[in-house]
């Protein structure tokens, strides 16, 4: 395939400028992903030969670049294994959109990105059905989540609901249990049974679920750690929730 120079652009501000999508395996999934458009894949020509072997760039337009190119557009931090791709923000989903849900992670007013796309890796890996953000309160997506997601963000569901609480009722009305997190709840989390659909509600740092969300929560549940430190990171919590509340299961 031939390149087409360009200049460099202008550095971008993630939270208002285009969605960059970098790293070899974030741009992979994104290119896989039919319902995600792209617009132009900026590559090093050692980079294109890494994603034509994973299976080509289809018609996405193809503009040479170098690594010091990029880390002037996407800033010296970014981890961009000489490969960007520029896109539009993938499609959210709506709670009538997925049926058959079996496991799915709820946020409630989870912001970070970083922590939001360690959470979408870590539900992808233990097959949840989808993630679950309200339309406020919610990250936009940026290359930073893209990339703590490593593909996830087009591999896992992102629904967005208007309202959290009357999601929670939806879940539950369609058989789900609905088990909020918090570090200073009674009770401990125990493994379900495999043929109990579950959501998995986890708050913000620091402000952990709101009163209205845990007044919804089924059962309100701690993960047991025995050691002094007795909160963790959310998106660690989420990974230990997920393997705790799944343990066993086939």
């Amino acid at each position: 395939m031939s390149f087409n120079k360009f200049p460099p652009k202008p550095k971008y501000d993630p939270d208002t400028g285009p969605v960059y999508l970098y790293g070899i395996h974030t741009v992979r999934a994104a290119l896989d992903n039919p319902r995600r458009r792209k617009i132009v894949l900026l590559a090093t020509p050692n980079a294109l030969a890494r994603l034509n072997e994973g299976g080509g760039t289809g018609k996405v337009p193809v503009r040479e670049t170098t690594p010091k190119d990029l880390d002037r557009l996407l800033g010296t931090d970014a981890v961009h294994q000489g490969a960007a791709l520029e896109v539009e923000p993938v499609d959210r989903f709506g709670l009538d959109d997925i049926q058959g849900l079996k496991l799915v992670v709820v946020l409630d007013q989870v912001t970070d990105p970083h922590n939001v796309g360690a959470i979408l890796r870590t539900a992808c890996a233990f097959g949840a059905d989808a993630v679950l953000t309200t339309q406020r309160y919610a990250p936009r997506e940026t290359g930073v989540m893209a990339k703590s997601a490593s593909g996830a963000l087009d591999l896992v569901p992102l629904i967005e609901v208007r309202n959290l609480g009357d999601a929670l009722e939806t879940l539950k009305k369609r058989g789900l249990t609905v088990l909020g997190f918090d570090s200073e709840a009674e009770a401990t989390l125990k493994a379900r049974e495999k043929s109990v659909p579950l959501a998995i509600v986890l708050g913000a740092e620091g402000k952990g679920l709101r009163q209205k969300t845990r007044s919804l929560c089924d059962e309100m549940v701690k993960l047991e750690m025995p050691g002094p430190i007795k909160s963790l990171n959310v998106s660690n919590a989420a990974a230990i929730a997920l393997f705790a509340a799944t343990a066993g299961r086939e």
